[in-house]
């Protein structure tokens, strides 16, 4: 039988589907009728002022919370009323505005642990070997990231953008097909930023999934975003390439203040 990771569909099928999602709050409405699809391979942007909705979507697209309306398919599967776990299993990957990091464990450690939910069963992971099998591909991430120098080390001892740096490399453990990245750049030195744009970009060639992220960095999201959607009070305002967002009077006038 096919996981729900490799049943086959076609290569240009939305791998997400956001249809008029609706999330209210008595008279607040969070989010208000908002619908996108994320394509095979896309790193598609999620902006707009703070209240603006972003995050209550975000919570809703990953299961934590439940939308009043709507529907959300994931590679043309209904996964709506599904939570963390079951998204989870089915490809998803997140990272949170705040660290996640065990910063008792050594920076390996860390991503091992990140995978090994994915890894079998409990029984198999028993029997497995001390690092469940993960040792090889937490090492390969290690070097991708560049922090070969540190892992060895507690990453509790790490500065910010090293554990920042940590915490989004394993979120690619469980080697999700769709993966969504709640403000990576926060909190972070200027001078790495562009180096996780860099990184992230490296990694969306080389394993071909879609990233889905929400950043305040203006100029992060710009370079490295294929399309972008602006969100205001609960509603997209625009959506369209970085070129077309950075012209939108209206994205100018709402958000960009220019």
């Amino acid at each position: 039988m096919s996981s729900p990771r490799s049943a086959n569909r076609p290569s240009d099928a939305p791998v997400l589907r956001v249809t008029d999602i609706r999330k209210h709050y008595g008279a607040i409405r969070a989010v208000d009728g908002v619908s996108f699809e994320v394509r095979p391979g896309e790193i598609f942007g999620v902006i707009g002022p703070n209240g603006s909705g972003k995050t209550t979507l975000f919570n809703s697209m990953l299961g934590q919370i439940r939308p009043d309306s709507g529907h959300i398919e994931l590679k043309g599967e209904d996964v709506t009323h599904l939570g963390p776990l079951e998204l989870s299993r089915r490809g998803v990957g997140r990272t949170f505005q705040t660290l996640q990091v065990f910063g008792r464990m050594t920076v390996r450690d860390n991503l091992i642990v990140a995978a090994q939910e994915h890894q079998g069963t409990l029984f198999t992971r028993m029997f497995a070997p001390s690092d469940s099998g993960l040792g090889k591909r937490a090492d390969a991430l290690i070097d991708q990231f560049r922090i070969r120098h540190v892992a060895d080390r507690k990453a509790g001892e790490l500065s910010y953008g090293q554990q920042r740096l940590v915490d989004i490399a394993m979120a690619f453990m469980s080697e999700p097909d769709l993966l969504l990245l709640d403000e990576p750049c926060a909190g972070v030195n200027p001078s790495l930023v562009g180096g996780i744009s860099q990184l992230l970009k490296a990694l969306n060639r080389e394993r071909q999934g879609s990233f889905v992220v929400i950043e305040h960095n203006m100029d992060f999201v710009m370079d490295l975003c294929h399309r972008i959607m602006v969100m205001v009070e609960g509603k997209v305002l625009a959506l369209g390439s970085p070129e077309e967002i950075r012209s939108n009077s209206q994205v100018l006038d709402a958000y960009l203040g220019n």
